[in-house]
């Protein structure tokens, strides 16, 4: 134990080996969901009606999918547990798996190989990018109130996803979004989540976030059962069969020719690099922005695993792999080390077991962890100097479209150039990194990538 305590410095950050291990599982619970989603997004095709089928998505098998998924998470986030020694989980990310399938495949008609070709370049140049000391840099070109504006963001935007989940928020027709029926028995059973959580933090309750998913996964279970409710989690069996991997294991080489022979493909590569970027950088800003005692060598360490992650990832047969903001609900449990990565990792790969018993976890448990934790994020609103014209617009443009987009790197991008703009008409210009514009220039890039390509 003691060897446990020193290597993951859990002393040091004011945690314990039970405080982690509740963290960690806290984590894996409130992303489990990616397990199923992920495949979902990737995999398979749609009956058209007539005996044919209609390929809606990327067309990978969805059994190889989900295997992927589990093993990237769980080997990713094992390693930053013990490398980068950070309470930080990885997996495809979503959002990244929408592109991959809607975008460069659907849309642009590149195969699933050499869609998964483009995540694996992508991957390697974030590595470079990481090892060089570029990323470094461009991350402290970010005056501090953007990166607060960015942790505030992140926080408003994960408690819009667990309510857009469950129906509680909703698009009408008549408004962009407003109330759903909340008569719905999966938002309501969310709704008794996010109260029943809320009087376990009032109450002082030890990762009460942690029991506040326990209650409410036990009640939906019993409401399902007793009532016979539809969408209610469910409990139908413990062990699983594992399936095989060899469906996509490997297809990112093999489309790395057709991939890298057309300037579009070069485009993907680029946008997935972009989006990777960003995403990290304003999930490891959020969750170290809850902690103490984390250096920039833990942050290095931590874009290194990400990037081999994703390397990984393709080769596996997923999406890009990358740090999940997710992982601040077990912070919000009480991790605060490595430990709770390692345990959140192995209880990945478990799931290539026990993953019938993943139904218990569905989004009405996980709404009230998504709610909590994006408020305790929020709260480093009030550190923004919005005395400032050129922070406070330009934090005010990184929040507002980081939720009205639902895209983390594009309320970033937006940030930047808000900012940089504005700097340059007020004649501070020179007071801008260079990086800065550089960056600001890509994120131009990127967009006009999706909007003409």
């Amino acid at each position: 134990m003691e060897f446990i305590k020193k290597f993951f410095r859990i002393e040091e950050r004011g945690s314990s080996i039970g405080k982690e291990l509740l963290g960690g599982l806290t984590t894996f619970l409130t992303m489990a969901y990616i397990l199923f989603a992920n495949p979902s997004l990737m995999g398979g095709v749609v009956s058209d009606g007539s005996g044919g089928t209609i390929q809606l998505v990327a067309g990978l098998d969805l059994n190889a999918v989900f295997l992927a998924t589990a093993l990237a998470a769980g080997l990713a986030t094992i390693a930053m547990g013990l490398y980068a020694k950070l309470p930080v989980a990885l997996a495809p990310g979503m959002g990244l798996n929408a592109f991959f399938s809607f975008t460069i495949v659907v849309n642009m008609g590149y195969s699933w190989e050499e869609a998964l070709a483009a995540v694996f370049v992508s991957g390697v140049a974030y590595l470079i990018v990481t090892l060089t000391g570029v990323r470094q840099k461009i991350v402290n070109s970010i005056p501090q109130s953007l990166k607060y504006a960015i942790g505030s963001g992140i926080g408003f935007f994960i408690a819009y996803i667990g309510l857009v989940n469950v129906g509680i928020i909703v698009n009408t027709g008549g408004t962009n979004t407003s109330f759903g029926d909340l008569t719905n028995p999966v938002a309501l059973l969310a709704l008794f989540g996010i109260i029943v959580t809320m009087i376990f933090l009032a109450l002082k309750i030890k990762a009460a976030v942690f029991f506040g998913l326990v209650v409410t996964a036990i009640t939906g279970l019993l409401v399902g059962l007793i009532f016979d409710v539809e969408n209610m989690p469910v409990f139908t069996q413990l062990v699983g069969s594992v399936p095989s991997l060899s469906p996509t294991f490997a297809g990112a080489f093999r489309g790395l020719g057709g991939l890298l022979s057309s300037p579009a493909g070069w485009f993907a590569v680029f946008a997935f690099l972009f989006v990777d970027f960003f995403d990290t950088s304003g999930t490891l800003i959020a969750v170290t922005g809850q902690m103490e005692n984390v250096s920039e060598e833990d942050l290095q360490k931590a874009n290194v695993v990400d990037a081999s992650a994703t390397v990984v990832g393709s080769v596996f047969g997923t999406s890009t792999v990358t740090s999940y903001i997710e992982s601040l609900s077990g912070v919000g449990a009480g991790a605060k080390t490595g430990l709770a990565s390692v345990f959140t990792g192995v209880l990945f790969l478990l799931s290539i077991f026990l993953s019938p018993l993943l139904s218990l976890i569905t989004p009405s448990v996980t709404a009230a962890a998504m709610v909590i934790v994006g408020t305790m994020m929020a709260a480093s609103i009030g550190k923004i100097e919005w005395d400032k014209w050129q922070i406070s617009i330009s934090a005010f443009m990184t929040i507002m479209i980081m939720i009205l987009a639902y895209s983390i790197s594009d309320g970033i991008g937006f940030g930047f150039l808000t900012y940089v703009v504005v700097m340059v008409a007020s004649r501070k210009a020179k007071e801008v990194s260079p990086l800065l514009y550089v960056a600001t220039a890509l994120f131009i890039a990127y967009i006009v990538f999706l909007n003409v390509v």
